[in-house]
């Protein structure tokens, strides 16, 4: 999952996984591919930096079962690399099967005030940063 993208990946009952392509990272394209595959459906996310729980959301929200793991909870077989684009989605749909630990995912209110805590610290940096500057230039 990238910020304008999703990559998406698919495992059939019979153990198969196969990459499905790249979605447009909106929740009109989320919908869309959902309704396509039908009930019931689990998905797994591997967590990314920069995306934040936005389709956990969604997804749950569309009653879709939705595990998010962190990429290096992602079992994989020894030597195996699992870190290009083009092999994420297989991981991230064999995620329900293999059944790793999954992160909690915080609700939008605590998101919010983790958003307001990282924001605080940025400012206390920045001021902390200006106030050095001027006492080394003034």
């Amino acid at each position: 999952m990238h910020g304008e993208t999703i990559a998406v990946g698919v495992a059939e009952p019979g153990g198969e996984v196969r990459s499905l392509g790249v979605v447009p990272n909106r929740p009109e394209s989320v919908r869309k591919l959902v309704k396509s595959w039908g009930q019931p459906l689990a998905a797994g996310l591997l967590r990314g930096r920069t995306c934040g729980y936005v389709l956990y959301w969604q997804l749950t929200q569309m009653g879709v079962h939705c595990d998010v793991v962190a990429p290096t909870l992602v079992p994989i077989k020894s030597g195996e690399r699992v870190k290009t684009t083009a092999a994420m989605p297989e991981a991230g749909a064999q995620l329900p099967q293999r059944r790793p630990d999954a992160v909690w995912v915080p609700d939008r209110d605590h998101e919010a005030l983790r958003d307001l805590v990282r924001a605080r610290e940025a400012a206390k940096k920045d001021q902390l940063r200006a106030a050095t500057a001027c006492r080394s230039s003034c």
